[in-house]
């Protein structure tokens, strides 16, 4: 299945789609949505796709203007896609793909993100994995997080919900935390 950026510098380019079951590629009309509500946040950022899958929602981040992106993924035909996507937009300055598990990575990580997106497997949400990745986030920093409509949101101390939007059997929530 493939995927079509949205809009920006590659918008109607097509990359591949994750090509593997393992994975639920976000529709067309959530990834819309999210960036129509977060574009001007995109300017310069520096973002992570944490569970990236095809690297859709990373590679849209800077085509509509994100400084640099990393992308984490543990499937290794996901990982892959998303190297060639990369390389079908020649992004490979502006982009890093870490081969491992989120999980892992983001216990070790130090780095700090402007915005972060996670969607991890639905059948295996990772609750703790997602409450790491918001210690990533820099002071003001935006988490969008992807998971099944019918769970609770997290609770976590020092990021606040900002915005939860359902859409089927998917939601997205907007996590903003706090400043420093």
């Amino acid at each position: 299945m493939n995927v079509r950026l949205i809009s920006g510098l590659y918008g109607g380019r097509i990359i591949e789609g994750s090509g593997t079951n393992r994975t639920h590629p976000m529709g067309e009309r959530i990834r819309n949505a999210i960036f129509n509500k977060i574009g001007f946040e995109l300017k310069d950022a520096e973002v992570l796709d944490a569970f990236a899958g095809s690297g859709a929602l990373g590679l849209e981040a800077l085509s509509r203007g994100a400084r640099k992106v990393t992308f984490i993924e543990r499937d290794r035909v996901a990982q892959t896609i998303i190297n060639s996507n990369i390389a079908l937009l020649g992004v490979e300055r502006d982009a890093t793909l870490v081969k491992a598990p989120v999980a892992s990575w983001a216990k070790a990580s130090h780095r700090q993100f402007d915005i972060i997106f996670a969607d991890p497997p639905y059948h295996d949400p990772q609750l703790s994995t997602v409450t790491e990745l918001f210690r990533l986030l820099k002071p003001n920093g935006l988490m969008v997080l992807s998971y099944p409509g019918r769970s609770e949101t997290l609770a976590e101390t020092g990021v606040v919900v900002v915005d939860n939007r359902s859409y089927g059997n998917a939601a997205i929530a907007f996590y903003r935390k706090e400043g420093a």
